[in-house]
């Protein structure tokens, strides 16, 4: 009888462990069928490029991006492997001579032919973007703009690239487009799938960087307001990227680019000079130089300020004075009249500033040279200190010093460096509390931040409307699951022949 009872036992407990094995076995084999499902999805592997030139008002750079078809996301990642700065001014000096153009780009487009394989110089497509030296020159003369677009497409055309075109972007466009070139770079748009549906990994539109742009001759503000506003509506774009919506705010500034900043300012304080000399405190102690009239009322950005003078070149002496060089920035900008809730200057709306800002272009190379980057420095009283020190220094220390920087770039730093903290304080409102939120970046990842990147992405489709399907894990997560589950399966396996033939090894008899 006790012998009938062992048995029963023994079998119960052979029946109970198969189904447990079972059951795992299934499990195991499930997981490995989901893992594969979700993460095996067949990738191209062919490598393709595209080519930007930013032709600015004060020079050309021409980029190289390069992505692989095998997406994260769906999504070309795509990331920056060559930029060629083209020797000689923006492309707006060359509208009196055309016949210069042809050899222009040569240089840089040469290089383009070196970097980019040869099978793919077809299928690499180049654009050209020109940005507020053009719409000044547009506004002057448009059959010479023209010209010089006509004169830069035929150029371009005779290099073996796709080319796809030469036009004048907006102010808008440019804001818009460096905007998401510095979220698509931080990663901001794209959301990771969670494997476990519950668990929420998407983006919230507020996470996203703001841009501010600052050239030669505009400069441009673009964020995602807290709150939607219906005030200016002329002033906002609406994007849908990755499945998000986007109202974002933007504005593009013509005139207040460092360069044109500096023009208007010397065309404001030249009228109350009657010898033909200029003190002036935006410029270092010891410094001199002249200009002719001429050059600086030929200029739309200058023409408000025009007036018949008693002579035909003035002077500048520097006086190099912080505080005064910051009160005659000042005048440029018209703070009396605003007609909404908020402005930043000139009447234009400026909603509550939001979240995280990167400061890129000249914004970047100034206050890098000036070692005011959000890094080196965290308040405002430690900038305009600085700013202090600095403007103060005699010319002649200044080219001891800094001997291999061009006297034109030099001489104008302490202007460069006045002009970006007054238009950042007084201009877009930053505050002390909020400084800290302005992230100075001159690359991310190996790309530099600017509206180029932003624009092929544009134009080739790269950022979808739609959050496109993507691998939930990483290759490394993904082996490891497979060979875990590998794993447990040959376990289950061999525990299960073992149970069955020897169910004794599993318990022990009963004395």
């Amino acid at each position: 009888m006790e012998d009938i009872k062992d048995s029963n036992v023994k079998t119960f407990c052979s029946q109970n462990l198969l189904v447990i094995l079972g059951f795992s076995f299934i499990l195991a084999v499930i997981a490995l069928i989901a893992v594969g499902l979700t993460q095996n999805k067949p990738l191209q592997e062919n490598v393709k490029y595209g080519i930007v030139l930013d032709a600015g008002s004060s020079h050309t750079s021409l980029y190289i991006y390069k992505w692989s078809a095998e997406k994260e996301n769906n999504t070309g990642v795509v990331h920056q492997i060559e930029e060629c700065k083209v020797k000689g001014p923006g492309i707006s000096k060359y509208g009196k001579k055309i016949q210069e153009i042809d050899t222009y780009l040569t240089e840089c487009m040469q290089r383009a032919k070196y970097v980019i394989p040869k099978s793919q110089h077809q299928e690499t497509p180049v654009y050209l973007g020109a940005t507020a030296g053009m719409r000044l020159l547009r506004m002057e003369s448009e059959y010479l703009a023209e010209q010089v677009l006509a004169a830069m497409a035929m150029s371009l055309n005779a290099y073996p690239f796709n080319f796809q075109g030469a036009k004048i972007i907006t102010g808008q466009e440019e804001g818009a487009y460096g905007w998401i070139t510095i979220n698509y770079l931080l990663g901001k748009f794209t959301q990771k799938m969670s494997w476990f549906p519950l668990v929420s990994t998407g983006r919230n539109s507020k996470e996203t960087f703001g841009a501010l742009d600052l050239g030669g001759a505009s400069t441009q503000i673009t964020f995602v307001p807290q709150d939607r506003s219906f005030e200016s509506p002329a002033n906002f774009l609406q994007f849908r990227l990755y499945g998000t919506d986007y109202s974002v705010y933007t504005h593009s500034f013509l005139c207040y680019g460092k360069d044109q900043a500096l023009l208007q300012k010397l065309a404001k304080d030249i009228q109350e000079t009657s010898n033909g000399t200029l003190q002036d405190p935006c410029f270092h102690p010891g410094f001199e130089k002249k200009m002719n009239i001429s050059d600086l009322y030929n200029n739309p950005c200058t023409k408000r300020f025009e007036k018949t003078l008693p002579f035909n070149w003035f002077k500048i002496q520097g006086t190099g004075n912080y505080k005064q060089c910051q009160q005659s920035i000042l005048g440029i900008f018209n703070t009396s009249y605003c007609p909404y809730t908020q402005c930043s200057f000139n009447g234009i709306f400026l909603p509550p500033l939001q979240g995280k800002f990167g400061a890129f272009s000249a914004f970047y190379f100034v206050m890098n040279f000036l070692n005011l980057t959000l890094n080196k420095v965290t308040s405002q009283e430690i900038a305009i200190d600085t700013m202090e020190e600095f403007c103060s220094k005699p010319w002649a220390e200044l080219k001891r010093t800094f001997g291999g920087v061009k006297e034109k770039y030099l001489s104008e730093y302490c202007f460069s460096g006045a002009y970006i903290l007054s238009l950042l304080m007084h201009g877009y409102h930053f505050k002390e509390d909020n400084w800290s939120n302005i992230h100075f970046m001159g690359k991310i990842r190996g790309s530099d931040v600017g509206w180029t990147l932003g624009y092929m992405l544009n134009l080739t489709n790269m950022i979808p409307a739609e959050e496109p399907p993507s691998t939930p894990l990483s290759h490394s997560t993904y082996v490891f699951l497979m060979v875990l589950f590998s794993l447990i399966l040959v376990t289950v396996l061999i525990i299960g022949f073992i149970a069955f033939h020897k169910p004794s090894y599993f318990w022990k008899e009963v004395v």
